[in-house]
């Protein structure tokens, strides 16, 4: 981190602020020219044979690969079209058709002179930004900054780059001006950040861009097949093995945000119920210390930052999700732990709609041995009307126990197809016999269910064992083996690292794969995340649906002639339901929001529409509160910690389920 000088100067009657020239004190000489190392060749030569010969997709390394690949590249290394110019993309051109010829004979050449290059522009673009700090900006103009140009033109010269870079950091003082900052702070803090990010540029390394390369090359490919460095590697083994200590969040890097993509079930972030996927960590702190901004930061740095020992707090500051510009940054503590799975575990509950019982089996993931523990739960759970399993946010695990887990509710059969590379299939059955519950059922689901979620789902579906209720879940079919490309037999200096690739492909009993068209509820709830915007569908690369051959099974059940009526009651009771109108109303601002590319560079105007927005919120939380007979609050921080409100999706799919029966029983 540099050091700059920030002075303060008293001018007639106002106070004013007079900041030293912000420099970085790191030269652009400074800047490392990267190369390929000697274990680069043969690890792209081996990646490339692998992907070639052994991904279930088998795509031939040609010119359309290629293009794609040079696409891909082009989008890791300048996803927002902020550092190219257009006759720097020119000049890549060239490229563009020829790395087939160039990857698979590991000469790597074209991909660091494109790295190499984005590394200067980068550093050209913090040293300007910083340049910027020297003057106050003013915010009272009706400027936009346009945060979204993935698909804007490249800038055509340095006036318009520099205009870009100039609106950018203007949005980065704004937002600190918002969250109630004075300019030398602002200054302070920008920076710092600035001449934080311009260190880790001379820190980068081969291996930086090998990774970023061979990732393009990967997601040119399919979705779910990617490079892991060494580094990467290891975390990802410690991961599988449960035994990071941290906050139980999964990460991802989006411009230059550290973004929360999932939280693990049980986990310290998911159980502080402080934070949710899509929000953005844009500061961290130990329990003393000042919280340190990590805007712009490496993404492994940030997962150091995190974790920790088990029992130590971290401080977050947490922005809400992307499209929540005018959102007051928070500070938030979580105590970090190790995630295991006994803290992930099935959990059973009975909850009481309309005088009437019904049971709630909770799984958060398929891990092994969930079936026992869903059996032993669904014991405690007595005599109840209807069981509803809740698979929201169940991104999937293990096969084994999604087979196991439909054992339950089924004598015996076929759960689900799996088709390998080629095109040799299997099929995965339940053949115990018995049947831990036999009662009337609802699978609730979102579009955050994934992979075994929906294989249990899907089968019970097609059984008709099972009425599917909530959103179009994600649409992942696939299956991914983890390789190391390393030999035994190797003598480089540095190892080699490993490759996670998609190896087979998931059907339902009845021939279709859950594979990009998920599973499809038989009653839909509202939601903001569309099919079409979200989920497996909207993966460059993604597989495609197709299907095969039905496995030989008998339904238990046909609930096709109850499906109407139920959507009919679904319906009408949500169209007086307060909180579905909340939803209602939520998702239509959401989509608005998502359709925005840029933002107010106008503080007042900023303000305003923040305002407007904890105005909503807190007459929102005021209308709960009085259909509780609770006092009205002043703030929405004045909500007593043991004020608990109904999750509206849950108690809707116990009504629905009180349906089911009623239409079950009358038929």
């Amino acid at each position: 981190m540099r050091k700059f000088c920030v002075g303060l100067g008293v001018l007639l009657s106002s106070l004013s602020f007079v900041v030293l020239a912000q420099t970085p004190t790191i030269g652009k000489q400074d800047l490392p020219v990267l190369s390929q190392q000697s274990q680069h060749a043969t690890a792209a030569k081996r990646i490339s044979a692998l992907y070639t010969r052994s991904h279930y997709r088998s795509v031939p390394f040609d010119d359309e690969l290629s293009s794609e690949f040079f696409d891909k590249y082009l989008q890791q290394l300048d996803f927002n079209r902020s550092l190219f110019l257009e006759s720097d993309i020119e000049g890549f051109e060239q490229y563009r058709s020829q790395l087939d010829n160039y990857v698979p004979k590991g000469r790597l050449d074209p991909l660091y002179t494109m790295f190499n290059l984005s590394i200067q522009r980068r550093y050209e673009q913090l040293e300007y930004s910083l340049a910027l700090l020297d003057e106050p900006m003013l915010f009272e103009s009706d400027e936009r900054y346009q945060f979204d140009r993935s698909e804007a033109s490249w800038p055509k010269d340095t006036a318009e780059l520099r205009d870009l870079w100039r609106k950018k950091a203007k949005y980065d003082a704004l937002s600190l001006a918002l969250a109630g900052r004075e300019w030398p702070a602002i200054v302070e803090t920008l920076g710092k950040r600035y001449n934080s990010a311009i260190k880790r540029l001379t820190q980068t390394t081969s291996e930086d861009a090998f990774q970023t390369a061979m990732n393009a090359y990967s997601r040119s490919i399919e979705p779910h097949t990617s490079y892991l460095s060494p580094r990467n590697a290891e975390r990802f083994k410690m991961e599988m093995n449960l035994s990071l200590e941290g906050i139980g969040a999964v990460l991802q890097a989006e411009d230059d945000y550290t973004v929360i993509r999932s939280l693990v079930p049980g986990g310290p972030a998911a159980l502080s119920n402080q934070v949710k996927p899509d929000d953005r960590i844009i500061g961290v702190g130990q329990e003393k210390g000042e919280i340190v901004d990590i805007i712009g930061w490496r993404l492994d740095d940030v997962v150091e930052l995190i974790k920790g020992p088990k029992g130590t707090t971290v401080r977050l500051e947490i922005l809400g999700g992307a499209s929540s510009s005018n959102a007051k940054p928070r500070v938030i503590e979580i105590v970090r732990d190790k995630v295991r799975l006994e803290d992930r575990a099935a959990k059973a509950k009975v909850i009481e709609v309309d005088g009437k019982k019904v049971g709630v089996l909770e799984i958060p993931s398929f891990y092994v041995n969930l079936s026992e523990d869903a059996k032993a739960e669904l014991a405690t759970l007595g005599d109840v009307e209807s069981l509803i399993v809740d698979l929201r946010g169940n991104g999937g695990g293990a096969l084994t126990e999604a087979t196991a887990l439909t054992g339950l509710f089924i004598k015996e059969g076929p759960v689900v197809q799996v088709r390998d590379q080629l095109g040799r299939v299997s099929v995965n059955s339940d053949n115990n016999g018995s049947v831990a519950y036999n009662g009337p059922m609802v699978i609730l689901v979102d579009r955050y269910s994934a992979s075994a979620s929906e294989i249990f789902a899907a089968a019970l579906q097609d059984y008709g064992r099972a009425l599917v209720v909530g959103e179009q879940t994600y649409g992942k079919g696939t299956v991914q083996q983890h390789r190391g490309i390393g030999r035994i037999y190797d003598l480089y200096e540095n190892p080699l690292g490993h490759v996670q690739y998609t190896i087979a492909k998931f059907y339902r009993i009845n021939g279709g794969s859950t594979q990009h068209r998920g599973v499809i509820p038989d009653v839909i709830y509202p939601s903001p995340l569309l099919p079409e915007e979200t989920g497996e569908s909207v993966e460059d690369n993604a597989l495609p649906w197709d299907q095969i051959q039905p496995a030989s099974y008998d339904r238990v059940g046909n609930l096709a002639s109850l499906v109407q009526a139920l959507n009919d009651k679904h319906s009408a009771r949500i169209e007086v339901d307060p909180e579905f109108q909340y939803i209602l109303t939520d998702i239509q601002e959401f989509r608005e929001e998502r359709e925005q590319k840029s933002v107010s560079l106008n503080q007042q105007e900023r303000i305003t529409l923040r305002d407007q927005k904890e105005l909503k919120q807190l007459e929102r939380l005021n209308e709960r509160l009085a259909r509780m007979s609770l006092p009205k609050v002043e703030d929405v921080d004045d909500l007593p910690e043991d004020v608990e409100f109904d999750d509206a999706f849950l108690t809707e799919a116990a009504k629905i389920a009180l349906d089911f029966n009623a239409l079950s029983s009358a038929s």
